[in-house]
């Protein structure tokens, strides 16, 4: 009996120690891809493709896809580090004491990381329904800054048309500007946010009243034009995730 459980007993021992091995290569495996797709996206932008992503992390594409097999969540677990970024940038906006300076801290804050990573520039003007962890950072984040626009406006600094979806609209025209302005990138977003949030102050708004004798008129001036729904805005994120490549015109 003794030598008969020895002899399972070892058995038993060497298909623990295979599974765990094969436990720490899956584990080595996805780090590597994970890895590799941040990297890559981040220099790159989303465009890079799966077989990319394998190559550069040194595995078969086969092997990435048993990781991931959709590229949705591909992307959500190589940003979710930044996505974390983001939502904790907010919470840093939530805790000023100065709801206007929270305000604009934020935005430049997210701005910021728009012009450092290509990648999340993408991340953060598109939708990815399958990668739930990252989405769901998205949801928290899109929450907060309804709080973050209401103690805003609340403290009388920021204008009241301001609405939730411009948020989208902010990163959107910022992701055009980082994607073109190349070396300039980050002078040049600067410049824009800065632009924007001199917009968005009570000020701004009422710059007009004081340049122009008639009310009314002044009022027209300053008035927005309203801004997208919250469904088209998501409908337009959602096309830029699914957006063709450009055809190649190269000769």
């Amino acid at each position: 009996m003794r030598k008969r459980c020895s002899r399972w007993c070892g058995t038993v021992g060497a298909v623990t120690g295979d599974g765990q091995r094969m436990r720490a290569d899956a584990r080595r495996n996805r780090d590597r891809i994970v890895e590799a797709a941040r990297e890559l996206f981040t220099q790159h932008g989303l465009s890079v493709s799966t077989n990319e992503v394998a190559r550069h992390a040194g595995v078969g594409i086969a092997t990435l896809l048993r990781r991931f097999p959709t590229r949705d969540e591909l992307v959500g677990a190589a940003f979710f580090p930044k996505m974390t970024g983001y939502r904790d940038a907010m919470s840093a906006a939530l805790a000023d004491p100065d709801p206007w300076h929270g305000f604009c801290r934020f935005i430049e804050t997210v701005c910021g990381m728009q012009v450092a990573d290509l990648g999340f520039t993408e991340v953060l003007t598109r939708t990815f329904p399958t990668a739930r962890a990252l989405e769901s950072q998205r949801d928290e984040v899109a929450a907060d800054f309804g709080r973050l626009i209401g103690r805003a406006q609340a403290a009388g600094r920021l204008r009241a048309d301001f609405a939730h979806q411009d948020l989208v609209v902010i990163l959107m025209a910022n992701a055009g500007v980082v994607a073109s302005s190349g070396p300039a990138a980050e002078v040049a977003s600067r410049r824009l946010v800065g632009y924007l949030l001199r917009s968005f102050a009570v000020d701004a708004a009422h710059a007009a009243d004081a340049a122009d004798a008639d009310a009314d008129a002044a009022a027209a001036h300053a008035e927005l034009p309203p801004p997208p729904s919250r469904t088209a805005m998501y409908r337009a994120m959602l096309r830029l995730r699914t957006a063709p490549p450009e055809p190649d015109s190269s000769p």
